[in-house]
Order: structure tokens, then C-alpha cells, then sequence
């Protein structure tokens, strides 16, 4: 029976069993789409990473979900290039490092900072796509809210940084511990076309963060996302575009109320009408490794 070895590693992390998990196998080259799909459901995790060859970058993965493939994501991304740096598949080029890494939407560059303990890993996500906006009224009863728990004065988007996800702004930390998902959301959603809602408000977890995160779904996906890294690009590209931000720079932070605090420093390039990138970045820890047998 063919073996792929693997490893698990959770992102947006300095800590073991925090940030976001995700499972990492390598040469899997002559996997099928199929059988990409039955690992992920297997691994049972946000997003599990399937390793290539690539005839266009320095590396080619792709991304699945236990129900399908995405196109592009945040937290893989970052797990995917710790594992490559960590098993000597990519090697450091001093202190900072710059490839290219192929994905379903193309070929991204990545940027590797070497730190005293840790690598950082940035991605550069794709030029911001900002397409319908919707009213608070007829989408905030989706997840449990009052069109008024709305941040005023800002409609919710789909914004596309490589996955079109709906970013959904509310005024406080205490409306995104009143979020849940009502029976009318996945009609909505396969209705309105985006990937996940991403809901968010301008406080941090911590004093350190500048914004707070949570990212909902439902089965056989994961009730909710512990850390987001393509919607936080999208956050991002939405607050900068809407000019909510007063600088281009900040720490955004996720899952601390699941346990799994995680953290990205973003950057947008660019100005708000005119965003080249959004990058996202941040390190991971490895917390398992070994042979997937099928």
C-alpha cells in the first residue's frame, strides 16, 4: 500500500495546540482529487495540504476543506512553507527568503523572515475583489443579530482575496460572542455565492490585537474556524478600501474563545481605492509527524 509521509502543524502560533491545525502530505502527486477530498474528511480539520510538483513555482499545493477544495487559504499556506523549511525541502536563503508558491488561483510569493526561534512565513495574497454589498437587514438575522448590530455606517461585502468570503462588521466584541448560525444561513450562502462568513469587530482579544475574528460554517466542515488567513486578507482589504483603518498595518486575532488563540500581523499595499496585496503573515509550530497509509 503507497505511504505519503505527513505532518500536522498549527498556524498562526508561537505555542503547540493552539492557532489553527492543519495536516500537511507530501508527494502527493498522484493522489486524485477524490482522494484528496476522503484524506481531508479523514483529518477531519479546517483545511488539510496537499504538497506537488510545480512546472510555474518553486512548490505547487492544494487546499481541501472535508467538503471541498479551496482556492486559496491563509492558514495551509503558512503551515505548508513551516513544514517545507522544517524537513529541508525549502532551504533558507539568510534571514530572509523569498519563493513562489502555486496554488488554484495561480502562483503567490510567499516571504520567509528567519527569527531567533521561529520562522515567520508572510503570504501575499491576490488584488482584492470587492463585489456585492448586502443590506445588515437581510443578513444579520442569518447569525442570530439585529440589523442594528451592524457596524454603522458599513454594509456587509463578499470581497475575494483569492476566496470570496462575506465580511460582516459588528460593533463589538460582545455582538461576535452572540453570533451563531440560524437554519435560514446555508441557504444564504449557497444563494449569495461567497465561500464562509467572516464576522469582525475593532477590538482585539488581547491589548496587542487590533481586530477580533470569528469565522462560522457548518458540517461536514467545521463548526467554526479557528483561525482564517484568506478572510483575514479579505477583512483587511474591507477595512483599508472602506477607509476604517487609520494605518495599513495591524494585528489581527482569532480563536482565543475557542482555546486556540491565534495571531497574524497584515499589511495592505497600497492605497484604499487602489490595494495591490494584502499580506498576512505569521509562524506555526509542528506537533505531529508520520506516514498516512491508503
Amino acid at each position: 500500500m503507497p505511504t505519503y509521509p505527513f505532518m500536522q502543524v498549527d498556524a498562526f502560533t508561537e505555542r503547540p495546540l493552539a492557532g489553527n491545525p492543519c495536516a500537511i502530505i507530501f508527494e502527493a502527486d498522484d493522489l486524485t482529487p477524490d482522494q484528496m477530498l476522503a484524506i481531508a474528511k479523514e483529518m477531519n480539520l479546517s483545511e488539510t495540504a496537499f504538497v506537488l510538483k510545480s512546472e510555474v513555482a518553486d512548490v505547487r499545493a492544494r487546499y481541501f476543506t472535508p467538503a471541498e477544495e479551496i482556492p486559496l487559504a491563509g492558514h495551509p499556506t503558512i503551515a505548508t512553507l513551516h513544514a517545507l523549511v522544517e524537513t529541508g525541502q525549502i532551504q533558507l536563503q539568510g534571514d530572509y527568503t523569498k519563493i513562489s508558491l502555486e496554488l488554484q488561483v495561480g502562483s503567490i510569493p510567499i516571504e520567509l523572515y528567519q527569527a531567533e526561534t521561529a520562522v515567520r512565513v508572510v503570504m501575499n495574497q491576490k488584488k482584492p475583489e470587492f463585489g456585492v454589498k448586502l443590506s445588515p437587514e437581510i443578513v444579520m438575522p442569518h447569525f442570530g443579530l439585529q440589523a442594528s448590530d451592524c457596524l454603522p455606517n458599513a454594509l456587509p461585502q463578499i470581497v475575494s482575496t483569492g476566496t470570496p468570503q462575506l465580511m460582516i462588521p459588528v460593533r463589538n466584541l460582545e455582538t461576535l460572542r452572540r453570533v451563531r448560525l440560524e437554519s435560514s444561513y446555508q441557504p444564504f450562502q449557497k444563494r449569495t455565492g461567497f465561500f464562509g462568513p467572516h464576522l469582525f469587530c475593532l477590538e482585539g482579544a488581547t491589548k496587542q490585537g487590533d481586530t477580533f475574528a470569528r469565522h462560522l460554517g457548518f458540517a461536514p466542515d467545521l463548526a467554526e474556524d479557528p483561525f482564517t488567513g484568506s478572510a483575514t486578507g479579505g477583512m483587511a482589504a474591507y477595512l483599508w478600501h472602506h477607509r476604517l483603518l487609520t494605518k495599513p498595518t495591524f494585528i489581527a486575532e482569532q480563536g482565543h474563545w475557542m482555546n486556540r488563540p491565534g495571531q497574524a500581523q497584515v499589511e495592505i499595499i497600497g492605497p484604499p481605492d487602489n490595494i495591490e496585496t494584502v499580506k498576512v503573515g505569521g509562524t506555526a509550530v509542528t506537533v505531529m509527524t508520520g506516514q498516512l497509509t491508503i
